[in-house]
């Protein structure tokens, strides 16, 4: 909508990802057109303050819509927020002669040349009091480069970082101005009070990975603090207080600072160890003088990180101090006036741990879970970490967000980070860093796919850091002889992980739990790793040993917290070996305390409870599967049974196949008649038949070169098959009782030993 004098108004949207720290605004064509202006030209945007950007459009989902796209730092330079309305004009710009920038933050301190930064913001529109990034400039800027700095310009000042800047001065002094090639540009080396007060450290561009969550928190926290009139006129008070709970790393501290910046609301942090006071009394004052210097300086957030160790809950402490305090805190939230303007903002992992007289409308109206990002989230996540990083040709962001399931924002912060300094190894040994840095080797500084590659296998999910977890290595072409068992996983397992809204399409719920059963040694783990990196879901392996604990009720606890955590983290495979001796039939343990019987109960619980298993499926491997509880191996637990069988013929082959890969073979070795002679070997018999045929062939001579058939000849008679026929009987009798239990519960993949080992 455009005014008498040719100014254009618009609402302010955030920015999308890709456009943050580069300098532009994204407006209508519409606007383009009424201003006169083309893509890439300077436009004036005029809120609280008079800031400037390179106008670009809108996309076309936003085409006809009167908005402008900012992103965080051109909302503090217009001194507005997402939703206010701001004035667009034609930027009369002149060429700046001077340009002296400085850190934006108090605790950096910079040495770098003009030369960079001129580079970095060439034909870029300043005003003066702006802060500004040096991430990778624009398309729009990039395209105006001279020929001969054309290449430097595509990286950022500052090698692997983005760093914000404060423009302290240009000349000319007033307006906007213009980086040229001829512009002076110093850079001072520590931060400057600016002359108006503004916050630029955290806005909402920096956050990625929560989706509407953050829409949540703005209308709980924001918008009672920047427009206070709208709930006077409903008539009702607006919230006091949100609790914002979730895994470590999400997220939660960052949520509350951005709020408070982008409300321009002043912030007052709390953490458990700065209140308490050794005197009597001294911690309740503490915590009352930051309410009363909230009062006086409001609209003011008040954020209590880890507000579990201030305010646990009173009937489970011993300590008077902590009643007191959680007594105090009840106190002051009850008389904060309604229209105070003062919003608690309160932030843990441990919700169930926090006194429930705090978790009631009137104190902390509502709770907001922060959760581990899935993969847009991840995705968003890294771009916001490689915003200033000149990333290589082959680095791709889209593949590292599917290979990181389980990582919260601060796992892929480290990662981001530790992918840099792998950059930084490689040209280490160029450097002499008595003096200094030379400006070619920064140019030629870059993170490729190889730095993150190597970083991801030290980087782990900070939610899984207590248990065993890994991204299994193995895959189908490693297991041979097991077609129809690998069909039905892939269809129970792998199809509703990577494709859950197929189930949800048809209104079938997908399988929670596969028993493999089947003699030892063939293959029933392989098969569960195999499953977990086909499906690209993290593998959480368990045995009965990590789980059971002398400590009366420590073992069930355990069972609770591996599930839970494996909820935090999904997509994930729990994988629970020798599941016998964890799960074995109720009622034959003799006295107390039972813990086996106990632990049955979580584990059925767990699985079939009121919790969802949503994205975690259970894999068990026993090879007495009689000796399970029986509620275990009902539909809605343990929904398919899967024989695992000695392999055929066809499968023995497959698996020497495998085995010898990577053994140089003599030409007389024949592979077949190996597979016809090995009789009720299982996949593991015949790895050991493929070591000792190579070790007879070291034996023979050190420096031997090939195997022969005679070394597979003599390896068959130090080995032997690990299934006996008292072995098959036994299983050919499990397999009929399970079988005349339940005419539809027939064991995937069974086939008779016998005829298996014909």
């Amino acid at each position: 909508m455009a005014d008498e004098a040719g100014d254009v108004r618009a609402q302010v949207a955030n920015a999308r990802a890709e456009d943050v720290g580069r300098g532009v605004a994204r407006v209508g064509a519409a606007v383009l057109q009424s201003l006169g202006l083309q893509e890439g030209q300077p436009i004036e945007i005029i809120g609280k303050r008079h800031t400037t950007a390179l106008a670009i459009a809108l996309g076309q989902e936003d085409e006809g819509l009167s908005i402008i796209r900012l992103d965080g730092l051109q909302r503090v330079n217009a001194g507005v927020g997402s939703g206010d309305h701001v004035e667009i004009r034609k930027a009369e710009v002149r060429p700046a002669t001077r340009v002296v920038l400085a850190p934006a933050q108090k605790n950096l301190r910079l040495q770098g040349s003009g030369e960079a930064l001129r580079r970095t913001f060439y034909r870029r529109p300043l005003v003066s009091g702006d802060v500004i990034s040096t991430s990778v400039p624009s398309r729009f800027a990039r395209d105006q480069v001279p020929e001969e700095l054309r290449q430097m310009f595509s990286l950022p000042a500052y090698g692997l970082q983005e760093i914000r800047l404060v423009v302290v001065s240009t000349q000319p002094t007033r307006g906007i101005v213009q980086v040229t090639a001829e512009t002076e540009v110093e850079l001072r080396p520590l931060y400057e009070e600016p002359k108006e007060v503004r916050r630029a450290d955290v806005t909402y561009d920096d956050i990625g990975g929560l989706g509407t969550t953050v829409d949540q928190v703005r209308e709980m926290v924001e918008l009672p603090l920047r427009h206070p009139e709208l709930f006077q006129r409903l008539g009702i008070d607006p919230p006091k207080g949100v609790l914002l709970y979730g895994p470590p790393g999400t997220g939660k501290t960052l949520l509350a600072r951005a709020v408070a910046n982008e409300t321009e609301a002043q912030f007052f942090h709390i953490a458990g160890p700065e209140i308490m006071g050794s005197q009597y009394g001294e911690s309740e004052q503490r915590l009352r003088q930051i309410f009363s210097e909230a009062q006086r300086n409001a609209p003011a957030i008040i954020f209590i990180d880890e507000i579990d160790s201030i305010a646990p809950k009173r009937e489970e402490v011993r300590g008077e101090v902590e009643r007191r305090i959680v007594a105090q805190l009840l106190t002051l939230m009850d008389g904060l006036e309604p229209r105070q303007n003062i919003v608690v903002i309160g932030a843990t992992n441990r919700r169930d741990a926090i006194d429930e007289a705090l978790r009631r409308p009137g104190r902390f109206d509502r709770e907001i879970i922060i959760g581990v990002p899935d993969e847009p989230g991840r995705r968003e996540v890294l771009t916001i970490h490689t915003r200033g990083m000149p990333l290589g040709d082959n680095v791709d962001l889209d593949e590292i967000a599917r290979t990181t399931y389980g990582f919260v924002g601060a796992d892929l912060s480290a990662l981001a980070r530790e992918a840099a300094m792998d950059a930084l190894r490689r040209v280490l040994p160029q450097i002499n860093l008595k003096e200094g840095i030379p400006p070619e080797i920064l140019e030629t500084l870059q993170v490729c796919r190889e730095d993150f590659l190597n970083a991801l296998k030290r980087v782990q999910p900070s939610a899984l850091r207590e248990i065993m977890i890994q991204v299994p290595n193995v895959t189908w072409d490693d297991i041979g002889g097991l077609g129809e068992v690998q069909t039905k996983l892939r269809e129970g397992v792998e199809l509703p992980l990577r494709n859950p809204e197929a189930f949800r399409r048809i209104g079938i719920r997908p399988a929670k739990g596969f028993l493999l059963f089947g003699p030892p040694g063939t293959g029933k783990t392989l098969l569960a790793k195999a499953v977990a990196r086909e499906a690209q879901a993290n593998f959480v392996a368990t045995k009965s040993s990590d789980l059971l604990s002398k400590w009366y009720g420590e073992s069930e606890q355990q069972v609770s917290r591996l599930f839970a955590r494996a909820r935090q983290v999904a997509p994930t495979v729990i994988f629970i070996d020798e599941i016998d001796s964890l799960a074995p039939v109720r009622g034959g343990g003799l006295g107390e305390p039972a813990v086996t019987e106990r632990v049955v109960n979580t584990i059925l619980a767990e699985m079939d409870g009121l919790e969802e298993l949503q994205g975690v499926v259970v894999m068990a491997a026993t090879n007495r599967p009689n000796l399970v509880d029986p509620a275990l191996l009902r539909p809605g637990r343990f929904d398919e049974l899967v024989y695992v069988p000695v392999p055929t013929i066809a499968g023995r082959r497959h698996i020497l196949g495998i085995h010898t890969r990577a053994m140089p073979l003599a030409e007389d070795v024949d592979l077949d008649a190996l597979a016809e002679r090995t009789t009720r070997f299982t996949g593991a018999d015949l790895e050991d038949l493929t070591r000792r045929a190579g070790l007879m062939a070291l034996r023979e001579n050190l420096a031997s070169e090939r195997v022969t058939q005679g070394h597979f000849d003599a390896a068959l008679h130090e080995t032997r098959a690990s299934v006996t026929p008292e072995m098959e009987q036994d299983y050919e009798t499990m397999l009929r009782t399970l079988k005349q239990e339940g005419p539809q519960r027939q064991p995937i993949g069974f086939v008779p030993l016998r005829q298996a080992a014909e």
